[in-house]
């Protein structure tokens, strides 16, 4: 699987940001020819958890699918848990304006900026609460195509106005999100906005992340009902996979 690295997003207040960056192995042989490739860039928003293995394991598999993946850790520097989990999800309640979506539009710009990347479209894809995230970032016009996982949706489908397109995935299991299918394709149809979107009824919430053996037997007991879902997950990421290269397409000779 292909390498993470971590790096430092600059911010405007003088601050990093850290992140993890993944790219396609053959962006960083150095090859001429691979060099005059512009792909497309996915950031990579992680779950309550912050940026861990499993994130970073997700960021690799957007880059050997030809992307070029951001994942950057949005709970640094609030403090310790659970108290920068509750931060991070306070600033996420100030659509737009709050630290997290300065953040996130500080990593978009430093990856479009990246030579592989060149100006090229960018797609995010999130989880859990990353996954609210992402759907309520993507209305600001900037991003060609947004995946939330088990994310969230708004109560006021007029929150997704002018939201880039949609693929979306649900564990019929989670008795918190699972019902999320039903008002996100509902809000989405109303509002015109092209999507794909799938409730797996045997999964529950976190089916397509890999956590721990202790975590995973914590999290069966949720009422979300998490855990990796091998068949869900593979056929939510061939989904997502698909929807992408409609909206981001391969990588391109410039």
């Amino acid at each position: 699987m292909t390498e993470v690295e971590e790096v430092g997003i600059p911010m405007s207040d003088g601050s990093t940001l850290p992140a993890a960056l993944a790219r396609p192995s053959d962006a960083i042989t150095g090859d001429q020819e691979a060099a005059r490739v512009s792909r497309a860039g996915v950031v990579v928003i992680h779950e309550a958890l912050g940026l861990n293995a499993d994130i970073r394991r997700i960021a690799a598999r957007f880059a050997d699918a030809g992307y070029v993946a951001l994942a950057p850790d949005f709970l640094a520097g609030l403090g310790p848990k659970p108290f920068c989990i509750i931060r991070f999800a306070s600033g996420i309640g100030r659509t737009h304006v709050g630290r997290p979506y300065r953040q996130l539009q500080a990593a978009e710009t430093w990856l479009r900026q990246r030579p592989e990347v060149a100006g090229g479209p960018i797609g995010l894809a999130g989880f859990c609460i990353g996954g609210g995230f992402a759907l309520l970032h993507a209305t600001s016009g900037e991003i060609d195509v947004v995946a939330p996982f088990y994310a969230a949706v708004p109560k006021d489908p007029e929150t997704l106005a002018g939201s880039c397109p949609v693929v979306a995935s649900f564990g019929g299991r989670d008795r918190v999100f699972g019902g999320g299918e039903s008002r996100l394709s509902a809000a989405l149809d109303r509002l015109g906005i092209e999507h794909d979107v799938k409730t797996y009824p045997t999964a529950g919430h976190s089916f397509l992340n890999q956590h721990g053996p202790v975590l995973s037997a914590i999290e069966r007991r949720l009422p979300t009902r998490g855990g990796h879902d091998p068949a869900a997950a593979a056929d939510a990421w061939a989904r997502t996979l698909a929807f992408f290269a409609a909206h981001l397409g391969a990588a391109a000779h410039v």
